[in-house]
């Protein structure tokens, strides 16, 4: 008797061992993050996103793992192309056993691998893309995406327009894939009637395309007010340096996610640069305001000591931390559940403040709403680094 009584005193004083629950990739040692990149290809500009998230799960092992668990980094390079990207997921899943698939980059990429990621029912968490489909938690409730919506940004744009030049003629160079197709689906959703004749000019391009130096030549014949330059960092960074070079300076409005310094405005040209317009929703490091800001204050040190390679001035450095210290905060929340629907579950009820952000915004979500942010801010570059202008904008 005596013997039993204490066997259901030690059992009641140890709660969290008999609550401990694991799938795949998690354990009482190691906790295994997969994540795909394009460490090569068209896209290899985005790459200092996973270098900075390997550098931050460096950190985290090194200061004793997350609730004592190591965070085991799986990352593989998809150059860019869906079925590379099909292939890395299947291996992910099926061969290393990952825990979840983790912030991997791009649209196209990741529309390729939705489905299979949904039916194995294995989170395919904080999408780097801003397409509106990561926010589809009926048909997908294991897809989450990170970045504000492309189309939303799409309605910023055309608002700011509508406002500030209701005449002007507007061409647009857009990136022939669901990236390009959302922003331009929301411009021309938030110009509404007026789309069809504010726009003048409109030319694709494909993501194999070398350069884009002719479509620039055919938009500047239409002679438009309004440059919108919608594409990934390797090809906004060539529009930008042929305009220049063209000698046209029309009004230009640059992507949120073409907007480092270190990837775009250097290789176009500090001078082909100037004026060029776009919203933003991070606290942008090369900006003297933010010096003192104690975000950014560690994120330095942590560049200096884990990434000492990095640029500074690469603003996916400091997406690559905010995204990997969100994650973070999941794995913590999720305590030694650590099953695949648990972390799911704190994934979608989140309300934290990552300290990248601009000041006033926050990460938010709920089982309905897989749009962690909304917010954005216009701002214009001006000699080597932007400047923001005006009120921080709901782009829902």
């Amino acid at each position: 008797m005596l013997a039993c009584a204490a066997m259901l005193v030690g059992m009641l004083c140890h709660p969290a061992q008999a609550q401990k629950k694991y799938d795949p990739g998690a354990s009482d040692s190691e906790i295994k993050i997969g994540n795909i990149m394009p460490y090569s290809g068209p896209a290899s500009s985005y790459a200092s996103i996973g270098k900075s998230e390997a550098a931050y799960f460096r950190m985290i092992n090194e200061q004793g793992g997350i609730n004592g668990r190591n965070i085991n980094f799986i990352s593989y390079d998809d150059g860019y192309s869906p079925p590379k990207t099909v292939e890395q997921a299947r291996k992910l899943v099926e061969s290393d056993e990952v825990l979840l698939i983790f912030n991997p980059l791009g649209t196209a990429t990741n529309s390729a691998i939705q489905k299979y990621m949904n039916n194995k029912k294995v989170s395919q968490l904080f999408v780097s893309s801003g397409a509106s489909k990561w926010a589809d938690p009926k048909n997908f409730p294991w897809t989450m995406g990170w970045s504000p919506s492309y189309q939303n940004e799409g309605r910023i744009w055309a608002a700011w327009i509508l406002k500030n030049h209701p005449d002007a003629k507007i061409g647009v160079m857009f990136q022939n894939d669901d990236m390009g197709k959302d922003y331009l689906a929301g411009v021309r959703g938030g110009l509404g009637d007026k789309a069809n004749t504010m726009i003048v000019v409109q030319t694709s391009f494909e993501t194999s395309s070398p350069t884009v130096d002719s479509q620039i030549v055919q938009i500047r014949a239409a002679n438009p007010e309004i440059f919108l330059n919608i594409g990934s960092p390797k090809f906004a960074a060539q529009a930008i340096k042929k305009a220049g070079e063209l000698g046209w300076r029309p009004i230009q409005l640059l992507v949120n996610v073409s907007q480092s310094v270190a990837s775009v405005i250097r290789p176009a040209g500090f001078d082909n640069a100037q004026g060029v317009i776009s919203a933003g929703y991070m606290k942008d490091p090369t900006d003297p305001q933010w010096k003192d800001d104690p975000t950014i204050k560690e994120w330095s040190a942590f560049m200096d000591k884990y990434y000492p390679d990095g640029d500074k001035s690469d603003i996916y450095t400091l997406y690559g931390f905010g995204v990997a210290r969100t994650l973070a905060h999941v794995l913590k929340q999720s305590g030694d559940n650590l099953t695949r629907e648990n972390v799911m579950k704190q994934a979608t009820s989140l309300d934290y403040e990552v300290g990248i952000f601009l000041p006033g915004t926050r990460v938010k979500t709920s089982a309905t709403d897989y749009s962690p942010l909304q917010q954005l801010q216009m701002m214009r570059f001006k000699g080597e680094r932007w400047e923001l202008f005006g009120p921080v904008l709901n782009s829902e």
